[in-house]
Order: C-alpha cells, then sequence, then structure tokens
C-alpha cells in the first residue's frame, strides 16, 4: 500500500472515530493533520464548493444529524498525486441507517497532504 492510499484510509477512519464525538467546530482539529487547510478545496455532490473552514462547518452540522458513521471500501486506486476511493457509506441515527455509494478524488500536494477533494454520490431514491 502507497502512502498517499494509507494517507486517505487514515483520514477516513479519523472521520468515523470523530463523529460521535463532534460538539464543536473545533473538535475537527485531528482532521486538519491531513490536510493542506490554506489551500483546501472541496466540491460536492451539487457541485458546491468548500474552503476548509466551510467544509469544517459542513461536517459539523452533518455530524450533529448522525451518530455514527460507518464504511465499507469498494475500490481503492492511486494514480499520481490522486487516490480514487470508492465507497459505500452508513450514516446511522438511532435505528435508522442511510446508505449510499460514493467515490471520493483526493488530491495531494507535494507535502502529501489533501488539497482537493471532488466528492460523487448515488442515492435511492
Amino acid at each position: 500500500m502507497t502512502n498517499l492510499t494509507q494517507r486517505v484510509l487514515d483520514y477516513t477512519e479519523t472521520i468515523r472515530q470523530l463523529v460521535p464525538t463532534i460538539t464543536s467546530e473545533t473538535n475537527w482539529a485531528p482532521l486538519a493533520a491531513f490536510v493542506a487547510v490554506d489551500d483546501f478545496e472541496r466540491v460536492g455532490t451539487f457541485l458546491e464548493v468548500h474552503d476548509w473552514p466551510q467544509y469544517v462547518a459542513m461536517l459539523t452540522q452533518w455530524a450533529s444529524l448522525v451518530d455514527r458513521f460507518d464504511t465499507t471500501m469498494h475500490r481503492i486506486t492511486e494514480s499520481g498525486r490522486l487516490v480514487f476511493y470508492e465507497i459505500e457509506e452508513r450514516h446511522s441515527r438511532g435505528d435508522r441507517v442511510n446508505r449510499v455509494n460514493s467515490m471520493t478524488v483526493f488530491e495531494f500536494d507535494d507535502d502529501e497532504r489533501i488539497c482537493h477533494l471532488d466528492v460523487y454520490l448515488q442515492q435511492a431514491r
């Protein structure tokens, strides 16, 4: 496994561990260790664009709506500075579980920090 692939897996595991503990945007600080926070950009499933502070605000709101976040990896592929990460996501609140398929393209800078995310989603109607 290459270093960038491992960083994606560690990033995702960090999110999974943090979700049940989130009470404010500052709780995401461990995630920032993976990210080029000053140069970060995320393009979401509706083509919305977030910088790091906006992304952390969005994550905080999302975490307030779920009790647990789990994933099952389908595929992960690295090409140059990109890692393509295809998963099933499970967002749980009480007994309710929302399942979606997603693919995130992680782009890394020269210091192996995440500088860009493109997120694609499949979900039931």
